[in-house]
Formats: structure tokens, C-alpha cells, sequence
């Protein structure tokens, strides 16, 4: 089935360290896919947020989304939105960047441990895989319980290099408990889950969170979802989004968020 009002939620521009492409290009490539909405939500991490100058990463990109919201008024809803990353390591920081500039969508996200280097760079015969999802898990917790965002991305971010990219197969039912924390926090706050399509097109095969979690969040009472692709070239803007709505339906959904100036807007899946 095709559905209407495809809305990505999660893009990466050339400001990001690992984007690839301009906002207006990507812009171009969303109209020609009829995509309808675009947030983008370039990183922008709170943990090392002058020491790499995500600081000027957070000016820039905002000041090429309006640009874009102005050059593609009529054809695209264009949304100025970030991804702030490790927010609960840097509460203070972390209020300072969402309160700077009037966005319209904030997506809090984990990438890394404290004082450890992002999940993408570990030697994970090295490591003890179990317990670095506890101590993650325990993070992802305390993100939701300071709680100033619109949506949780990508929840199990770590499974994308553990399971995907070395093999190492884990036992999710041990984590049932702590996930169950998140998600119902998540539900009482009235926050977003993201499903991220991109472990779809990676060796995961799986979106993130998989369908299971995204189920349990539902059966807890959670009531908002956003969809991304968590593309960083423009060619991918929108890549499962149309898979991702079908999963959000099955899992009980009968929309999926858009985010204006911070508030949901619940488009209809259809």
C-alpha cells in the first residue's frame, strides 16, 4: 500500500560532520519524491558542544533550514529541527542550544557513553556487550526523565554496529525491564518515539527500534510517532518512510507526528 503525506523527520545536511549534501539540494530531491515535509536535524552534540563547534554547526544549519523554508515555501513544509545528542550528560548546554533559536523540532538521541567514543568506533570483541547496553539503557533513562525534546531517536542506536555490522547477537529480553522504563516515561511525558528506517538499508535490516519495541510503546499508552530516514545524502531523503508508516500502523498507530514551532501535528496515516 502507498500512503499520502510522506514526512521525514530525521535528515542530515552538510553541516553535519557526516552529512553530504546542501539543504537545498536535498530540498530538490524531497519534491521530486513527492515527498511532503522535511525536518532537518543536523547533530549537534551537548557533551562536546564548543570543543568541536557544534556550536557554529547549530547557527549554520539553522540559518540554511530557513532559507529553504523560504525558497521552498508552497512545494515543501521545510522544518528547522535538530538532533542533540547526549543531552543528560550536559543539562545546562542542552537547554541553552534548544532555547536559542525557535525550532520546530528537537530529537534527543544517545551516540555515545560518557567520556567514551561514539558506538560506530568500538572493537566490540573488546567490550562486553551486555553491559554497555545496560550502562546505555540506564543513559537513554535519564534522557527521557529531562525530558525537553519532541521525539527519542533511534532508541536502540547500538544494535546498528553491534548486531549489523560485527554479528554479535543479543538477548533483547534481558533489557525488557529497562525498555519498559523508557517507554513508559516516554508515554506519561507525551513524548515522540522515533521509528528510524535506516538499519532497513543496513545490515541490522531492521528499523530502530524493531517492531517489537515500537508495539510495547503503544501497549504503555504512547501516543506520538515520528518517522526518519536518518539520511545523510540526498539521494536517501525519505528511504522506508513509506515501510516505517506501515509498521506504525501494525503496531496499533493511526498517525505519525509533525512537528511545528515544538507541537505535534498527528497527519492521519492513509
Amino acid at each position: 500500500m502507498a500512503f499520502k503525506n510522506i514526512m521525514d523527520m530525521h535528515v542530515h545536511t552538510d553541516n553535519s560532520f557526516d552529512g553530504n549534501h546542501s539543504i537545498m539540494y536535498m530540498c530538490e530531491k524531497a519534491c521530486e519524491k513527492n515527498i511532503k515535509a522535511v525536518a532537518f536535524t543536523d547533530h549537534v552534540e551537548a557533551d562536546c558542544y564548543y570543543e568541536e563547534h557544534y556550536d557554529k554547526v547549530a547557527v549554520q544549519s539553522y540559518v540554511d533550514t530557513v532559507k529553504a523554508r523560504c525558497a521552498f515555501n508552497g512545494k515543501l513544509i521545510v522544518c528547522s529541527g535538530i538532533e542533540l545528542g547526549e543531552a543528560c550528560f550536559e543539562p545546562e548546554i542542552a537547554e541553552k542550544i534548544i532555547t536559542e533559536r525557535k525550532y520546530d523540532f528537537v530529537a534527543a538521541s544517545i551516540h555515545n557513553l560518557r567520556d567514551e567514543q561514539d558506538f560506530f568506533f568500538f572493537d566490540y570483541a573488546d567490550y562486553d556487550c551486555e553491559a554497555i547496553l545496560d550502562e546505555y539503557f540506564d543513559e537513554e533513562l535519564n534522557l527521557v526523565e529531562w525530558g525537553k525534546f519532541d521525539s527519542l531517536a533511534h532508541l536502540t542506536y547500538p544494535l546498528r554496529y553491534m548486531q549489523g555490522e560485527h554479528g554479535i547477537q543479543i538477548d533483547m529480553s534481558r533489557f525488557k525491564k529497562k525498555i519498559d522504563e523508557i517507554l513508559k516515561l516516554l508515554a506519561e511525558k507525551d513524548k515522540a518515539l522515533e521509528i528510524n528506517t535506516s538499519g532497513l538499508f543496513q545490515k541490522l535490516r531492521s528499523t530502530l527500534p524493531g517492531e517489537d519495541v515500537i508495539k510495547r510503546y503503544h501497549e504503555l499508552g504512547g501516543r506520538l510517532i515520528t518517522i526518519g530516514s536518518d539520511s545523510h545524502y540526498a539521494q536517501k531523503v525519505g528511504n522506508g518512510i513509506q515501510r516505517g508508516m506501515e509498521l506504525a500502523k501494525r503496531c496499533g498507530f493511526s498517525s505519525v507526528a509533525l512537528f511545528k514551532n515544538r507541537e505535534p501535528i498527528e497527519i492521519p496515516i492513509e
